[in-house]
């Protein structure tokens, strides 16, 4: 178990170590961001831009236009929440490589409530022209996604989670940015996940294993999206998303319009249904809001139904 923000601090040490044109910038959030590990072994290229989201986008975009790499990171909720008019101007527009890293994403945040709870991050951003947008799904997957994201040309979204997740990738799982991979090969239907709801696809379709066989695909590339998987796993005749953000222009969707347009067959989305988030404890929250395997069981069937009525 570990939060995928851990992910994201080792990553950016480790993206630091292999080009010094690497720096971080942080919103007064280095040690929720884990920014705290970069700052710790490189102080020299750390910069505290303090409560000022729209400074911390504009500052990263001209040190960006003038050779750096610049990571930047505060709670998803306030970037890109707060200063996407800043990200789509200073930083996409320009094409210029800075990688951001929304953090606290999801309602897994908790008692922060509806205000920090960042639901429509990866719609608004997905949205965005040159944006690469991706969500890890466990501290592993995090590490290795941000390392690549220093490697990548042009922007870069990444969102992160704050409560400890079960790890279910290791050090020699493969990794691509854009690839989507495919965790368990099945037949008969396909759970599309990403975030920390890859775990729960996984275990819905071993529950499931002897009534259906289920292909899990871990989607970690919102955008580009892997059309060829997403086909692939179309090819069962159903499929359901999962994600734990907003279904409305999330993952979800973007997936969808992938089969719609090449492979139309019955699909079903797990994710947050038109709602904002609340103050809660984490897990019953997830359970308030349907992001379990139990709900993504209850996808499958609908899913499976609909495509033998066919």
């Amino acid at each position: 178990m570990a939060p995928s923000r851990d992910g994201y601090g080792k990553g950016m040490v480790e993206a630091g170590k292999k080009d010094k044109r690497v720096v971080a910038l942080c919103a007064d959030l280095t040690e929720s961001t884990r920014t705290e590990y970069f700052r710790k072994e490189f102080p020299d290229r750390f910069i505290e831009i303090g409560v000022a989201e729209q400074l911390l986008a504009t500052a990263a975009s001209g040190m960006a236009a003038y050779g750096k790499i610049p990571f930047i990171a505060s709670y998803a909720a306030f970037s890109p929440g707060r200063n996407w008019e800043q990200i789509r101007t200073t930083i996409a527009l320009n094409y210029v490589p800075v990688k951001i890293g929304g953090m606290h994403a999801g309602i897994s945040v908790g008692p922060d409530g509806a205000t920090h709870q960042a639901l429509e991050d990866m719609a608004t951003m997905r949205a965005m022209p040159n944006m690469t947008v991706m969500a890890p799904c466990d501290a592993v997957e995090a590490k290795k996604m941000t390392a690549a994201a220093a490697k990548t040309a042009g922007p870069v979204y990444m969102r992160f989670g704050r409560e400890k997740v079960p790890v279910v990738t290791t050090e020699k799982t493969p990794f691509k940015i854009g690839r989507a991979e495919i965790f368990r090969h099945g037949t008969d239907a396909a759970v599309i996940a990403c975030g920390p709801l890859v775990y729960e696809a996984l275990i819905a379709a071993e529950k499931l294993k002897k009534e259906m066989d289920v292909m899990v695909v871990n989607n970690h590339t919102i955008k580009p999206i892997d059309a060829k998987t997403i086909i692939k796993a179309a090819r069962t005749g159903a499929v359901v998303t999962a994600e734990e953000a907003q279904i409305n222009g999330g993952m979800g969707s973007a997936v969808m319009e992938i089969i719609g347009e090449h492979y139309p067959v019955p699909v079903e989305r797990v994710g947050v249904k038109d709602r904002f988030g609340q103050s809660g404890n984490p897990d019953e929250l997830m359970d308030l809001y349907g992001l379990r395997s139990k709900d993504i069981i209850a996808a499958l069937k609908r899913a499976v139904k609909r495509k033998t009525e066919k």
